[in-house]
């Protein structure tokens, strides 16, 4: 068997869809705030499911950050460990929560999964505002999930540098991606109808001659 590489830490989630994008924000966090000894990658997963599963296979340890439907207030914050994890991935919050759990699945049979895995996850406010962002309660807890990930990752032996203010490093992501900016330059939800156009969603749509 090839050498395993020692931490993966992954951000599943889509940022189009609100409270969605938890994982991938708090990995971006993560990112900016800490630089990590050589043996740890952190990841943008998005929703690339099964595309994930060599990255995974092939890690000694893995922490992922995702928006969890706990059946609890949004908001909450929850840290899961090995045998609970797929447990959760079973509730199917977003289709690229299936493909996580067949990833685990699918490792475990083969004889490579993980010998760690933790996933830290927030309970979701809002998930239906395409091209919304992340809501109160849940970017209220990034800075929380990210001490909990570092704590983590410290534990398993690779503590994290903290970065200066004006420190200098290459983005997880494309500058557009960016929370900011992403932000800024999104229509309004006026603009863009992200909640849907009522016009196609209406139960009953007047008849037309």
């Amino acid at each position: 068997m090839n050498e395993r590489n020692e931490v993966l830490v992954l951000g599943i989630g889509n940022l189009l869809w609100a409270d969605e994008g938890f994982g991938v924000r708090a990995v971006e966090t993560l990112h900016a705030a800490y630089a990590f000894p050589e043996g740890v990658a952190l990841q943008d997963g998005g929703t690339l499911g099964l595309n994930l599963y060599e990255a995974v296979a092939s890690t000694r340890r893995v922490l992922v950050f995702d928006a969890i439907d706990y059946q609890l207030p949004p908001g909450t914050l929850r840290v899961l460990r090995d045998e609970e994890v797929p447990a959760w991935g079973r509730t199917k919050l977003s289709p690229h929560q299936l493909g996580f759990n067949d990833i685990l699945a699918l490792a475990q049979l083969r004889g490579r999964g993980p010998e760690k895995i933790v996933a830290i996850g927030v309970q979701p406010d809002t998930l239906d505002d395409f091209g919304g962002s992340l809501t109160d309660p849940v970017r209220n807890r990034l800075p929380e999930a990210v001490a909990l990930a570092a704590a983590e990752l410290a534990a398993w032996g690779f503590p994290g540098a903290p970065r200066a203010p004006d420190a200098v490093f290459e983005p997880l992501n494309a500058s557009a991606l960016d929370l900011a900016r992403y932000e800024t330059e999104r229509p309004s939800e006026a603009d863009a109808l992200r909640t849907g156009d009522p016009r196609v969603l209406a139960r009953n749509p007047p008849e037309t001659n």
